[in-house]
C-alpha cells in the first residue's frame, strides 16, 4: 500500500498548488466589502421600487386595489405602508444605520410580495431575501454608520 504524499498547507507544489492558491484568492476579499455591496445592491432595488410608486401615486393605488389583492389590509393603507417601508429600509441599508432593522423591514416586504402578490417570482425574491439575510445576520460591516456608532459608544464606556 502506497501512502499518498501530504502537501503543506502553506505552499503546495506544482499544478495542484497553483490551483489551490488561485481558488483561495477570493478569501482575501474583506467581508466588509461584501456586506457593503449587498447593502447597496438591495437598497437600490427597493429605492427604485418606491420611486416608481411615488412617480404615479394614482396608478400605485390602483395596483394595490386591483392587482395586488392583499388580504387583511385596505389598499389605501397598504400602498403608503409599503412605500414607506421601501424608502426607509433602503435609506437605512444604504447608510448602514440601524441596518438590521432596515433589513428586517424589507424582509417583511419581500415576504408579503412572495406570499400574496407574485409567488411565481420566487427566484428573484430569494435573491433579495439572501442579501437581506446577510445584513440581518452579519450586520452592516465596517463601512457603515452602525460600525461608527458601535466604536463611538464602546469607547465612551471605557
Amino acid at each position: 500500500m502506497t501512502a499518498i504524499p501530504e502537501y503543506s498547507s502553506s505552499a503546495p507544489a506544482g499544478l495542484f498548488g497553483l490551483y489551490r492558491r488561485v481558488i483561495k484568492l477570493p478569501e482575501r476579499i474583506p467581508f466588509s466589502l461584501i456586506q457593503l455591496a449587498a447593502r447597496i445592491a438591495i437598497s437600490h432595488v427597493f429605492w427604485q421600487s418606491a420611486q416608481t410608486k411615488l412617480a404615479s401615486w394614482p396608478v400605485t393605488l390602483q395596483l394595490f386595489a386591483n392587482e395586488y389583492n392583499l388580504p387583511f389590509i385596505d389598499p389605501s393603507i397598504a400602498a403608503p405602508l409599503a412605500t414607506t417601508a421601501e424608502i426607509s429600509g433602503s435609506v437605512l441599508l444604504f447608510l448602514g444605520l440601524f441596518s438590521r432593522l432596515g433589513a428586517l423591514m424589507l424582509l417583511g416586504v419581500v415576504s408579503v410580495i412572495q406570499i400574496f402578490v407574485f409567488p411565481e417570482n420566487w427566484a428573484e425574491h430569494l435573491l433579495w431575501a439572501s442579501l437581506l439575510l446577510l445584513v440581518l445576520t452579519r450586520g452592516a460591516g465596517v463601512f457603515s454608520l452602525d460600525h461608527v456608532a458601535e466604536r463611538t459608544f464602546s469607547a465612551s464606556r471605557k
